[in-house]
């Protein structure tokens, strides 16, 4: 066997590793639920379990039409990410995951269809959407199901799916292009915990270090629940006294703004994301220095979008605070006129200052939401 095929073998193939049935992690006990096709890497061995006391929206997923394979851990990251977008949305939502990171995720703004909306999530940034996980919230219909088959996608998860779209999804001699399309019934989006003081120990988080180590922390939620919550920026020192944004904001700029944070919390740190009308114009994330990450977000937007420069008049969320006015800076100078992130930086009243000299609201967020998946 060459070199090549055994490559390819091992890639296609199915590792099954020393997986027991039932385990037990910080007094909670979980249920396997299947070997997986592989874990990160196709030559990392990997089983995924559930809640044994407990139903769970993703551990008791339902498989409607599986692809060549079973699910990869890549798939189920993926697929736990952009479910984690959607939650926090009562009207129609999407996000398109890639790697572990939102390559776009949209909202209905207006009278939109659903079609449309799942058009903006993919359209964010249709070429990383290649290959992508794309969940929604809400019932995916017919319509929206013969877009999804248009392009390559690895998998969909929804709550519901509605008369005739599983239909949709088989047509593998219309769509040869997805004809391994992994399609994924999940429980309730909304049930998850979305908010600071509603989650339990339930849905805590681990993390296993190179040694074996465990961290086991609360998962990352968020004191925002409306934009009623969210109030403009204020900071003092002795530089330049109290600084209060002065920017007035339209009612759109701070849904959009909130809709950044949501979709934020499941970008990986350093993270920003520009946004406009119910979409992610672009995603910057993984950055170490935070006006890394503002510039990674225009140069991505600017090398996929062509025609109108949909950034001026946007708004833009931040995971972290502002150490310099920097980041403001080169935000502003892309077009950004609203800007939420945390408070906490030692010159946040000089970035407010500065904010309010190049005319963009910039509102403080009650937490941080570094996320370091």
């Amino acid at each position: 066997m060459s070199a090549n095929e055994l490559n390819r073998n091992t890639y296609l193939s199915k590792n099954v590793g020393d997986f027991p049935e039932k385990c037990e992690i910080n007094g909670q006990s979980y249920l396997k639920v299947e070997d997986l096709r592989y874990g990160t890497n196709p030559h990392q061995p990997a089983a995924f379990y559930k809640r044994a006391d407990q139903v769970n929206v993703i551990g008791d997923m339902e498989i409607l039409k599986n692809g060549k394979s079973g699910l990869s851990q890549t798939n189920l990251e993926d697929i736990s990410y952009a479910l984690n977008i959607v939650k926090f949305f009562d009207k129609p939502a999407c996000a398109v995951m890639k790697h572990v990171n939102p390559s776009g995720a949209a909202v209905l703004f207006g009278d939109e269809t659903l079609k449309q909306v799942y058009m903006k999530a993919r359209d964010a940034d249709a070429r990383a959407a290649f290959g992508s996980a794309v969940a929604f919230n809400k019932e995916v219909d017919v319509e929206t199901a013969q877009e999804i088959m248009g392009s390559f996608v690895e998998c969909v998860v929804a709550p519901f799916y509605a008369e005739g779209v599983l239909e949709v999804f088989n047509d593998t001699e219309t769509y040869k292009l997805n004809r391994h399309i992994r399609i994924i019934k999940c429980g309730d989006p909304a049930t998850l915990p979305k908010y600071t003081g509603e989650a339990s120990a339930l849905c805590n988080t681990f993390k296993v270090l190179a040694d074996g180590s465990l961290v086991v922390a609360a998962p990352l939620t968020t004191s925002l629940k409306s934009i009623d919550d969210m109030k403009p920026a204020e900071g003092e020192n002795k530089r330049v006294g109290n600084q209060v944004s002065e920017v007035p904001v339209s009612k759109e700029q701070l849904e959009d703004m909130l809709f950044g944070w949501y979709v934020n919390i499941s970008v990986r740190s350093n993270g920003v994301v520009i946004v406009s009308n119910g979409q992610t114009l672009s995603v910057g994330t993984g950055e170490q220095d935070r006006v890394g990450a503002v510039e990674q977000a225009i140069v991505k937007y600017r090398d996929k979008y062509e025609g109108e420069n949909k950034i001026e008049g946007s708004s833009m969320a931040s995971d972290g605070f502002f150490p310099f006015p920097d980041a403001v800076e080169t935000a502003a100078e892309a077009g950004v006129k609203a800007i939420i992130a945390p408070a906490g930086s030692l010159r946040d009243a000089d970035v407010i200052k500065r904010a309010n000299e190049l005319g963009v609201a910039l509102y403080h967020a009650p937490e941080r939401i570094f996320s370091h998946h």
